[in-house]
């Protein structure tokens, strides 16, 4: 079988490091935390590198959403010579910015974008820890195009497949490296 995100070493290297806790951030919610795998030096240069890859010559800019899709965001942008932009959770942000609610699996939130930050037709990559409902990065494609910017693609670490957050994301092209 060729290699592919999903079936490629990096998806076993993330299922070894990626740690569970049950019933957080509330009970009944089974968050997956990625951080081992990001403060593992060479299983970070492999989820960099497999996410850059899968869009290779697609993106002139990377995006990343608070707090873990920046660690992304700037690791893959370092990579390819291109720059990082920063969503940011409400209030973060200080010149203007375009604001998008979105709902959670468990509850509700508001991303935000500087407004001048993104040259028109910009064409943007974004990058997250987890696709779970697809709220946040609907939200964040939302932004990206409000402030002109093309939304190339959006790559995540792990994907919640019963949450069927792709649905969120239609007709964006979406990969991840690893399905649970």
């Amino acid at each position: 079988m060729p290699e592919t995100p999903g079936n490629s070493p990096v998806s076993a290297v993330v299922e070894r490091l990626c740690a569970t806790v049950p019933d957080y951030p509330k009970p009944g919610i089974v968050f997956k935390d990625l951080t081992p795998v990001f403060a593992d030096g060479g299983a970070l240069r492999q989820v960099v590198d497999s996410l850059v890859c899968a869009f290779a010559g697609k993106f002139d800019a990377v995006a990343g959403v608070e707090a873990r899709g920046f660690l992304l965001a700037a690791a893959a942008a370092y990579a390819t010579g291109t720059g990082v932009i920063t969503i940011r959770k409400a209030g973060k942000l200080p010149r203007a910015v375009y604001a998008q609610s979105y709902a959670l699996e468990y509850g509700q939130a508001t991303l935000e974008l500087h407004q001048d930050d993104i040259p028109a037709g910009t064409r943007v990559l974004i990058l997250d820890d987890v696709l779970a409902t697809g709220g946040t990065l609907g939200a964040a494609s939302a932004l990206l195009e409000r402030a002109g910017a093309v939304v190339a693609g959006v790559g995540v670490v792990l994907e919640i497949d019963a949450l069927a957050g792709r649905d969120n994301l239609a007709g964006r092209e979406v990969v991840s490296l690893l399905h649970v």
